[in-house]
């Protein structure tokens, strides 16, 4: 795996942050918050704590540190998640039905390994290839924090109680009209070029070619999203795909997730609890299916991921001091004052994840990051508002089965000319 690397001694700082925020997110947390799996795709809490510490004890200390001896010798069994070359493994849907280890025992687990690590990095010369495998672990814990936070949504989302995950910092949307952001026809290249630090499904600059076309200033908001409801979007099966027609009468599928109709108000869960649905937010928490359908009612289309970083890099290349990422501890999405091609939401692009022309598998375990998933989901662009800001750019390609809704994902509309 070819992975780009920042300044060495950045990465022993960005390991201690990055735990660090891993920390804070459990904060306000009970104990019995950490052990809940409701369905398949959301693994417990505390599986996260255990497997993004796993990462460093099997990849980095296990190999690479002298006599280290594992914190217990069945933690690489329930805590690889689907490495087949770093050996079995504890089934995904059965996670939640681990009691034991306690919470207790991964928290020191984790302190475990930190101490280890943080020792192990002080005190040996580091080749750049270890230090490579250490960024990617980063990296790694910082895309699990995002998921932590989409599946304590999904825990305590379902609770009839809408405990409060923490509090919002109260970030108010900005009402911005619609423009249409133009890009002409063309040949463009698109893929990570450089030497910091990206994945290696982005790698590859290579050129594509575009028609002429238009794509949205703005996400689609939570009125716009209404409208479609209200016009029966979901009754009408003119708009949707054939397997997502199926899907949403298979599911009673009504609106997004998380919302519900009381005394003729729509309601919904945030992390900060249960509100009322503000109208000027983006709408989040909806399928690629629901998107492409409302998409195809507004007479328009979702763009494709070629389409959206094209249209990323020249109109909102860079983060603003206005972009909405987990630093700023919104806990929501907002509109921006930005074009808010960055942060905010996860956009569905129409695009498959596959492979870039110049993608290659490395050998070993660690080649089995991204390329065997390359079959049967959509790609979504941008970064959402539980992201880390040092963690985005715009060639970073996020990926999910178009039925999900539970993660951070919004819409962004283009159309030919």
């Amino acid at each position: 795996m070819e992975l780009a690397i920042i300044k060495e001694v950045d990465i022993p700082k960005r390991f201690k942050e990055t735990r660090a925020q891993t920390r804070f997110l459990c904060e306000t947390l009970e104990v019995e918050d950490f052990v809940v799996q409701p369905v398949v795709d959301v693994s417990p809490l505390k599986w996260h704590l255990g497997h993004t510490t796993w990462f460093f004890e099997n990849f980095i200390l296990a190999p690479h540190l002298k006599e280290y001896k594992p914190f217990h010798p069945k933690f690489n069994y329930l805590f690889n998640s689907y490495y087949v070359a770093a050996g079995e493994r504890w089934t995904r849907a059965n996670r939640g039905q681990l009691t034991r280890p306690t919470v207790k025992e991964i928290f020191r687990y984790r302190e475990y390994v930190e101490e280890h690590m943080v020792s192990f990095m002080a005190n040996n010369d580091l080749s750049t290839e270890l230090l490579k495998v250490i960024e990617l672990g980063v990296n790694h814990e910082q895309q699990h924090q995002e998921l932590f936070l989409y599946d304590i949504k999904r825990i305590l989302g379902d609770n009839p109680l809408n405990p409060v995950f923490r509090p919002s910092a109260k970030i108010q949307s900005q009402p911005t009209s619609q423009e249409w952001l133009k890009i002409e026809e063309g040949i463009y290249e698109i893929g990570h070029e450089g030497t910091d630090f990206h994945f290696d499904n982005e790698r590859g600059l290579h050129k594509v070619f575009l028609h002429e076309y238009e794509i949205s200033s703005k996400l689609v908001t939570n009125a716009e999203y209404l409208e479609f409801m209200a016009a029966g979007g979901y009754e009408s099966f003119q708009f949707w795909l054939h397997e997502a027609w199926d899907w949403v009468q298979n599911e009673s599928i009504k609106g997004p997730r998380y919302w519900a109709m009381e005394e003729g108000e729509w309601w919904h869960y945030t992390l900060s609890g249960y509100e009322k649905v503000s109208m000027d937010d983006p709408v989040s928490h909806v399928s690629y299916y629901e998107a492409d359908a409302f998409a195809r009612w507004k007479g328009a289309r979702l763009p494709s991921e070629q389409e959206w970083e094209v249209a990323c890099k020249k109109y909102n290349p860079d983060i603003s001091n206005t972009s909405n990422f987990v630093e700023s501890k919104s806990f929501r999405p907002i509109q921006s004052e930005d074009y808010g091609f960055l942060g905010n939401l996860w956009e569905w692009t129409s695009s498959p994840y596959v492979a870039y022309p110049f993608f290659e598998v490395a050998e070993g375990a660690l080649g089995e990051y991204n390329g065997k998933f390359m079959v049967n989901q959509l790609v979504l662009r941008g970064g959402s508002y539980a992201t880390p800001k040092d963690h985005i750019r715009s060639t970073y390609r996020n990926f999910f089965h178009p039925h999900l809704r539970w993660l951070f994902s919004g819409i962004r509309l283009a159309k030919h000319i």
